[in-house]
């Protein structure tokens, strides 16, 4: 980390990091602001009172829960098992997965549809939580091996000399030790699966399924959309993400830098 001392060297960070941030300030609060427009504070109480709000959000939870367990176990094992076992062509394996993140998600739509309607999922929670939690593993493995990369060795090869088994070595090791970038897995995975709006939208045919990036679709009209009422949405929709990155920020920062040194 550099070493800022001079009150100089301090102004023009400011100044610099002040102005990095304005592009990225500029459209949140013109978001904010017009959703203040016309009714005020009406248009958030809106968005509140459409039917099944709540459900909306129990269900973006429901999804983004199950998508962030799935990864978080998958992603932890797999990263286990190509920095630290001996696995034949584990290189070959491990950019294979790597390969899947170059597939967008609009071209796997008509596959996925067809294998959903085929397992008899569609319609339910799963035929999201699946496909959300394969599209996230890969680049969620990519960081953690270079995380799991940086413990030492001795601490298996030692557990393995006391009689610790491989999940054992799993378990009482890498779990306790990977703790800073799980948590930079479940902001990540929590960020994409609550903003979901493709899959949802495909494959969650009933009525009662909507999800919290589907709330803007009920201020919209045929000719033109109540756009404060959309914003307010949008902001609503927004909080959980904002507020679950600001209370993990410092776990977030420290699990990612550690991932991306090696």
């Amino acid at each position: 980390m550099f070493d800022i001392r001079s009150y100089r060297q301090q102004i023009i960070l400011q100044i610099t990091v002040t102005i990095a941030v304005i592009p990225f300030l500029i459209p949140i609060y013109a978001m904010v602001s017009r959703s203040l427009d016309g009714r005020g504070w009406g248009n958030y109480l809106a968005v509140l009172e459409v039917p099944g709000f709540a459900r909306f959000f129990l269900n973006s939870a429901i999804i983004a829960g199950a998508s962030i367990l799935i990864v978080y176990f998958a992603t932890l094992m797999a990263a286990f098992g190509f920095s630290k076992l001996r696995v034949r062509n584990k290189e070959v394996l491990f950019w294979m997965m790597m390969a899947a993140l170059t597939l967008p998600e609009v071209v796997l739509i008509a596959p996925l549809y067809t294998t959903a309607v085929q397992l008899g999922m569609l319609g339910t929670f799963w035929s999201v939580i699946l496909p959300i939690a394969a599209l996230q593993i890969p680049f969620a493995v990519l960081l953690t091996r270079g995380y799991v990369d940086g413990i030492p060795d001795a601490l298996f090869e030692a557990a393995r000399l006391d009689g610790a088994n491989t999940w054992r070595m799993f378990w009482s090791i890498l779990v306790p030790m990977a703790k800073p970038m799980a948590v930079a897995i479940v902001v990540l995975i929590l960020i994409f699966a609550w903003n979901a709006y493709l899959l949802p939208k495909v494959f969650l045919i009933n009525d009662d399924m909507g999800v919290v990036t589907l709330l803007p679709e009920f201020f919209k009209r045929q000719y033109n959309d109540d756009t404060p009422k959309v914003l307010a949405a949008a902001v609503i929709t927004a909080i959980p993400t904002v507020v679950a990155y600001i209370a993990l920020q410092r776990h977030f920062e420290r699990g990612l830098a550690g991932g991306a040194i090696k």
